[in-house]
């Protein structure tokens, strides 16, 4: 329970960070499933488009400090190995 005004004020500033958070981290999710289903469905024009639109996706949530720039280009990498790599 907040015992003071600069209290409640942190208490809703971190509400609102997390629920936007939480969109930007959902985003990012759907644009690399996106990527993975064209790559299942072996679709290669279709997975390489997607994945041209999810990396601006990924690296912005580098800068919104939503997950760690190491992990976004490790998950590139592999995805676009995946992508090239099909027939």
């Amino acid at each position: 329970m907040a015992n003071s005004k600069q209290a409640e004020k942190r208490i809703r500033q971190t509400r609102r960070r997390t629920s936007v958070n939480r969109m930007r981290v959902s985003r990012y999710r759907t644009f690399v499933k996106k990527v993975e289903l064209a790559i299942a469905a072996g679709d290669k024009d279709g997975a390489s488009a997607a994945l041209q639109s999810a990396q601006p996706i990924m690296h912005s949530a580098v800068n919104k400090g939503i997950i760690h720039r190491n992990t976004v280009n490790r998950k590139l990498s592999r995805l676009a190995r995946r992508v090239n790599s099909m027939a």
